[in-house]
């Protein structure tokens, strides 16, 4: 990766690993909730190309009990666009994971990610000084990670999204 200060301020401005580890708490306390487990890594990996990107956040169900796979179904532009994106994302994924790592707000521990519950107030803080768009890209997060959670398998997930760890 670019320094920080080399970076174009779009970059800066959109893929900060402080605003991604805070997307990717929010999946990984909604997956938690449903598969009262952590989100497993590969999976973590998808998240940011579906939320950040307005287009794929804003055409996701609005039930958790929608198949991923009839979803994709009816969006196959999509799915192709995921798993491009999620090629393209992974350096500010692994960003993002770190940065959360150490500033205590992920748990990163064999092959999953957990969201810090003790960051939960300082997280809700953020989010109330941040615009809707900050909002929303929390909220789908969550959302997602709850999806994801039902869906099936991580193996299961990344085929019908058509990527590979």
């Amino acid at each position: 990766m670019m320094a920080w200060p080399q970076r174009p301020p779009e970059e800066r401005a959109l893929l900060n690993p402080g605003f991604c580890s805070v997307v990717l708490w929010h999946a990984a306390s909604g997956y938690a909730t449903v598969a009262n487990a952590p989100l497993p890594f590969d999976v973590a990996f998808l998240m940011l190309p579906i939320v950040l990107h307005r287009e794929t956040r804003e055409s996701l169900p609005h039930a958790v009990s929608t198949s991923l796979a009839v979803w994709l179904d009816d969006n196959p532009l999509t799915r192709a666009r995921i798993a491009e994106r999620a090629t393209t994302l992974v350096a500010f994924t692994k960003e993002a994971l770190m940065f959360g790592g150490l500033h205590g707000l992920l748990n990163l521990a064999g092959s999953a990610v957990a969201a810090n519950g003790a960051r939960k107030r300082l997280v809700a803080a953020t989010l109330r000084d941040s615009s809707d768009e900050v909002r929303a890209c929390a909220k789908q997060a969550d959302f997602t990670g709850r999806w994801f959670a039902k869906a099936g398998s991580p193996s299961t997930v990344m085929a019908i999204v058509g990527v590979r760890p």
